[in-house]
């Protein structure tokens, strides 16, 4: 009930305005707002049944409005190529959580394990990390792991923690891969 203690714009009628219809100027310039009507439920109903898209058009205006593709010619906004040349959407703008863009990518372009176990993104990334290929088995994950761990530890390094952060990806590589379901 949008009107509420606004009379009915049709003539005559002392019913409350409740139902908001377009202005009889039209749409308005675009600096002010425009000045609503407010009718009846019966009034409404009368000026909705008379309302007609295709008045003052042409013939070929209205057959250009209904045709099946009318509107479709159009880029949108989101899709129109102006400042991008022919570069297309930058992937690595759309965020991605379930890796369904780069999975589809790889899966067309990476090895496929020779064991046929499916490799998640995660898993992918997390051999990158590791530096295995994508057909690693669980003795060459581990094996990789321990290796990592030992080049990376400040324990054997002298105490130099400038390698912390790439210990701390391996490590959660390793702690992915490893309940991964390729090496199961």
């Amino acid at each position: 009930m949008e009107g509420t203690g606004q009379p009915c714009a049709h003539p005559g009628c002392q019913e409350a305005g409740e139902f908001r219809a377009p202005p009889l100027e039209g749409p308005g310039d675009g600096e002010a707002r425009p000045r609503f009507r407010f009718f009846c439920l019966e009034h409404v109903r009368a000026f909705n049944a008379g309302y007609n898209y295709f008045d003052g058009m042409s013939a070929e205006e209205i057959h250009h409005a209904q045709r099946p593709m009318a509107g479709w010619e159009r880029e949108t906004r989101a899709f129109a190529r102006a400042g991008m040349g022919d570069a297309g959407p930058r992937w690595a703008d759309y965020a991605d959580p379930l890796d369904a863009i780069g999975a589809r990518f790889r899966r067309t372009h990476a090895p496929e394990r020779s064991d046929g176990k499916p490799l998640s993104g995660e898993d992918r990334r997390s051999l990158d990390v590791l530096g295995l290929p994508a057909d690693a088995d669980r003795s060459a994950l581990r094996k990789r792991y321990s290796e990592l761990v030992r080049r990376y530890h400040p324990d054997r390094n002298g105490g130099d923690r400038s390698h912390e952060a790439q210990l701390g990806k391996v490590i959660a590589a390793y702690q992915q891969l490893r309940q991964a379901p390729a090496f199961a």
